[in-house]
């Protein structure tokens, strides 16, 4: 089975919720059997990697311009699958997937994934928004088959579309926990002593919420530590800077990844989700796969991960937040709590169910066809 996958910048180590998604994915296809190339952003991969843990990776040239980087990126993709003829064209994001009728009228077989409604974005202004509603309206009513990641986009729309999906959800590798302290030692950290927010550094993430709480809430030998590439010339990686204001506890790592990330999440205190947007947040399932204690905003996305409710904060209430990051200081998670978090999330977000009921999506493709 040749599946060509398109709609995300590149792997690996790509940070985002649907290159994590790819990432993790693709790989076990591959070992099902299934012959994967991945179409790639030029602007975000490795100059001259092909190869991948047995995906190709097609390198394909794009502007780097928010708004037409995207856009551009997923024309070429899919007029090159036109070319290719693969079994299956697998778009990813309401975004690219206003690219779908173009791949049906090439007669392709296309699949799109749902990733989440990404017109409520903060970042996005009018025309941006109109472009990603119209990606996702035309995404739904022209693919083959539909995947969502979470009851709440499946609802969503069945009701604004009248259309059924397959809900797949987002998963989690069980990661080893080390023991090794050498990232925390470059950025003078101590164990269990600091709280961690892993994403990209946009808007939506809301970590100015997140300076501003734990700056109030004065905890005592506790730093905050923001994980997420530093674009310096962006103005929101400015406001985050100037929120933080030079204070010598909240550390910016910049992108990390491999063990430096995991020494991250294995020892942190506190694990804070404060955005605004999620599909079904990975970095969230990341942290519980650690056994962390996480606190999280209460938009459906991170509800429905089903953490106990005094874990969640209205979103945009810093002195909530504040205050649930003060309690959780003085509640140290044992031993004990970590293997069953460590399990729930296990049994609950495993790959290698995620890549077996992708797999029969496209098998039920390719029999109707």
């Amino acid at each position: 089975m040749k599946i060509m996958v398109t709609g995300l910048r590149g792997i690996p180590n790509v940070q985002g919720g649907v290159e994590t998604h790819a990432e993790n994915l693709y790989p076990l296809l591959v070992e099902m059997g299934c012959d994967v190339e991945v179409i790639v952003r030029s602007t975000h991969c490795t100059k001259g990697l092909e190869t991948w843990r047995r995906i190709r990776l097609r390198q394909i040239w794009t502007l780097k311009t928010v708004g037409l980087e995207s856009f551009l990126h997923t024309m070429f993709a899919v007029l090159y699958a036109g070319l290719k003829r693969p079994d299956i064209l697998h778009i990813h994001a309401v975004g690219p997937a206003i690219m779908t009728p173009l791949a049906r009228l090439l007669g392709l077989r296309v699949v799109v994934t749902h990733h989440g409604p990404d017109y409520d974005r903060e970042k996005w202004g009018n025309f941006a928004r109109w472009v990603l509603y119209t990606g996702e309206k035309l995404g739904m009513k022209w693919a083959n088959k539909r995947i969502v990641i979470s009851n709440v986009i499946q609802q969503m729309i069945r009701d604004k579309y009248d259309l059924d999906s397959t809900l797949i959800f987002n998963g989690v590798n069980l990661p080893e926990i080390l023991e090794s302290v050498a990232t925390l030692d470059q950025f003078n950290l101590q164990k269990g002593k600091y709280i961690l927010q892993v994403s990209r550094l946009v808007p939506e993430k809301r970590q100015i919420d997140l300076i501003k709480a734990f700056i109030a809430s004065e905890l005592s030998g506790w730093k905050l530590v923001i994980t997420g590439r530093l674009e310096r010339k962006e103005s929101y990686t400015q406001s985050l800077l100037s929120a933080a204001d030079g204070r010598d506890d909240i550390i910016f790592t910049g992108f990390q990844s491999g063990s430096a990330l995991h020494e991250l999440y294995a020892h942190a205190g506190i694990f804070v989700l404060p955005s605004s947007h999620e599909g079904l947040p990975i970095a969230l399932l990341e942290a519980l796969s650690f056994g962390l204690r996480v606190v999280a905003s209460n938009i459906p996305a991170n509800l429905e991960i089903g953490l106990p409710g005094e874990q969640y904060y209205p979103l945009g209430d810093i002195n909530r937040l504040s205050s649930t990051i003060q309690h959780f200081s003085d509640k140290p998670i044992n031993d004990d709590e970590r293997i069953k978090i460590r399990n729930w999330v296990n049994e609950r977000y495993n790959w290698k169910e995620i890549a077996k009921q992708t797999l029969s999506v496209y098998d039920q493709l390719l029999t109707k066809n």
